[in-house]
């Protein structure tokens, strides 16, 4: 990551919850090609066990004795945003703490900092 990112203004916290949604579906989807799902269906039930608010939620307990402050901090603002809305099948907590690793990983990818998003999505991904 260039100096030039890592200080540039970043989107709202929604918007990296957004990109970030997109950074961790592929990630889940690349895992789930890997482990030798070829059908469909299975690719689909597969991913669906990382992709929910709840997985996400474990995923970011994981990892968040690894993150920097800067991190925690983007994620914080995420998971404390005022306009979140939230399913009516996931709790607030887990929504609140999926939408704060959502907005990490957006941040990180808008950053360009593709080693940092490997790094953290390997131990994430961990059971």
């Amino acid at each position: 990551m260039t100096e030039e990112k890592a200080s540039s203004p970043l989107p709202s916290s929604a918007a990296l919850a957004y990109l970030g949604d997109a950074v961790h579906s592929l990630y889940v989807r690349r895992l789930v090609l890997d482990s030798g799902h070829t059908k469909s269906a299975d690719l689909h039930a597969e991913g669906q066990k990382y992709v929910t608010a709840a997985a996400q939620a474990a995923a970011f307990d994981r990892i968040y004795d690894h993150l920097t402050e800067e991190e925690r901090d983007v994620a914080r603002r995420a998971h404390n945003s005022k306009h979140l809305q939230r399913p009516k099948h996931m709790t607030v907590a887990e929504y609140r703490k999926a939408t704060g690793f959502e907005a990490l990983l957006g941040m990180l990818y808008y950053r360009g900092d593709g080693d940092r998003i490997a790094t953290l999505m390997s131990l994430s991904l961990k059971h």
